[in-house]
């Protein structure tokens, strides 16, 4: 599987970090909150499609009082890709000193 885009791993950890109401609106405050980043909601919303298609999400509808909202859930296939992706940019960052090149010094890698 390929890695997961920037905005894609926000937005299925977003939904992981709602706990059960990741609806769109509510996956774009999550993502401005932790990350400062701002979204438009139809990026969020286009992004939740795509991973439906790639079946890294599944949705429901909601029915009842208020609003009906579509909610998102990570499958398992979704937790494989995200597990995926953070252990690919933990080798990627395995050994890079960035305080020490933050700091003036020479950036030195130890692999």
């Amino acid at each position: 599987m390929a890695p997961l885009g920037v905005l894609e791993e926000q937005v299925l950890v977003a939904v992981l970090r709602t706990r059960g109401d990741a609806y769109g609106m509510e996956v774009r405050r999550e993502i401005e909150q932790v990350t400062g980043r701002e979204l438009a909601i139809g990026a969020v919303y286009a992004t939740l499609d795509r991973l439906e298609q790639k079946k890294l999400l599944t949705s429901r509808r909601t029915h009842g009082r208020g609003p009906s909202r579509r909610l998102f859930e990570l499958s398992p296939h979704g937790a494989t890709a995200l597990a995926e992706t953070r252990a690919m940019r933990q080798r990627l960052w395995k050994g890079v000193d960035l305080e020490a090149m933050l700091q003036g010094r020479v950036l030195r890698t130890s692999y």
